[in-house]
């Protein structure tokens, strides 16, 4: 799997900074994105790659701990992916 984000947003380091290095993926809108991400199983790892940067780069890998579930900002007018 490739999972990739922008690091102003979340980088790795945050998702390694995060209390048990366990991060949530929201904002994901792509029905494309949604649909790969509710095959990952628990234990599938990911490359995490940084994407519009100055150096776009997989940054790490990351092991999937937990199979997917709704996303509770989908449906928030507040959030600035809405």
């Amino acid at each position: 799997w490739l999972v990739k984000s922008e690091p102003d947003e979340y980088s790795i380091d945050s998702l390694r900074d995060a209390p048990g290095g366990r991060g949530f993926w929201d904002g994901v809108r792509s029905f494309q994105a949604r649909n790969l991400m509710q095959q990952m199983r628990v234990g599938d790892l990911a490359f995490f790659y940084h994407s519009s940067c100055k150096v776009p780069a997989i940054v790490g890998v990351c092991r999937v701990v937990e199979e997917a579930k709704p996303d509770p900002t989908a449906l928030d007018p507040r959030h600035k992916y809405f």
